[in-house]
């Protein structure tokens, strides 16, 4: 089983490098939303969102400092950040910004322990365990339930 997931460390550097320009672009994307989502019926989501911004820039804070125990260099550079208007559209994307999110990271973890780097994994089940709480708080204001990932 670990076979196909057994990467460098160079390769896993470039991949936590992608998932910290993801997490740069939700704490940049969640800052935006939760301050300019409008209508009564996105109330609650809006402090949700803000609460969710500090809690991507700890998991951007950890990914950084993975990146510095495998001797990388963390990026700098977010993902393109998308912009509407329409609080449900915003809404949206950041349900689809979670589910690729969770998907990279448990990819993120077979790959830790395929190298043996078994405190990666524990640092990225805490991120995975978060990030799922954000996709259900999305998909509960968009009332999707048990949104796929």
């Amino acid at each position: 089983m670990t076979e196909p997931y057994k990467i460098s460390r160079e390769e896993m550097v470039k991949l936590l490098n992608e998932d910290l320009s993801r997490e740069y672009q939700a704490v940049i994307a969640y800052t935006i939303y939760s301050q300019t989502i409008k209508g009564a019926a996105f109330n609650h989501i809006a402090g949700e969102l803000e609460t969710h911004a500090g809690e991507e820039l700890s998991h951007a804070l950890s990914i950084a400092k993975q990146i510095d125990y495998f001797n990388g260099e963390p990026t700098s550079i977010p993902k393109e950040v998308k912009i509407s208007d329409k609080a449900e559209e915003m809404l949206r994307f950041d349900l689809e910004n979670e589910r690729q999110t969770l998907l990279n990271y448990r990819e993120r973890v077979q790959q830790a322990e395929a190298m043996g780097e078994f405190a990666l994994g524990e640092v990225l089940r805490k991120i995975i365990q978060q990030e799922q709480e954000h996709l259900q708080d999305l998909a509960d204001a968009l009332g999707i339930d048990n949104p796929e990932i």
